[in-house]
């Protein structure tokens, strides 16, 4: 009689769609705590493995460079980078006076006129007029299209010239 209803056989076993969404939903839940259950587990072991490790890395010596030796510092660059001064010492060379200066722009006002755009050992760029020092013994003594003009004194004979960076194409 059971079977006559339809009750008992294959075709009646998941007949329950809401049985059939909780089931789905189930599998989700438990999916999801896996998921975030592993990623707890690989967090604990990174930290692990990274505050049990030494602290001068795998050749257990601080402060070693990796290579064994160490790297050559070059004193002069060194200081330049700190913001000192070149100062001239016997045996060091100096650098050429149109390698310490880079024109970035400039404005042309006439003769006598005008001011240019000058980057001095690398530092920021900073505008010098026409007849200003840019530093003890160097004058702008007058600007063109793209160049600049330099000397000891503001009428005097041209020591440097810089010129501006080519255009881009």
């Amino acid at each position: 009689m059971v079977e006559e209803a339809g009750l008992c056989g294959p075709e009646s076993l998941h007949d329950n769609a809401r049985m059939q969404a909780t089931s789905r939903t189930l599998w989700f839940v438990r999916a999801t705590t896996a998921l975030v259950w592993a990623l707890a587990a690989a967090g604990a072991v990174f930290w692990g493995l990274r505050l049990s490790a030494p602290a001068g890395g795998s050749t257990g010596t601080v402060g070693a460079p990796p290579g064994g030796a160490g790297a050559t510092v070059d004193p002069v660059a060194l200081a330049r980078a700190l913001g000192a001064t070149p100062v001239a010492v016997a045996g060091t060379p100096v650098p050429a006076l149109a390698s310490r200066f880079s024109l970035q722009g400039v404005v042309a006002g006439g003769p006598g006129r005008g001011a240019a755009l000058v980057v001095v050992d690398g530092k920021p760029a900073r505008p010098v007029r026409v007849g200003t020092a840019i530093e003890p013994g160097l004058v702008l003594q007058s600007v063109g299209a793209r160049s600049a003009r330099f000397g000891r004194e503001a009428q005097g004979e041209a020591t440097l010239t810089l010129e501006m960076p080519p255009l881009p194409r």
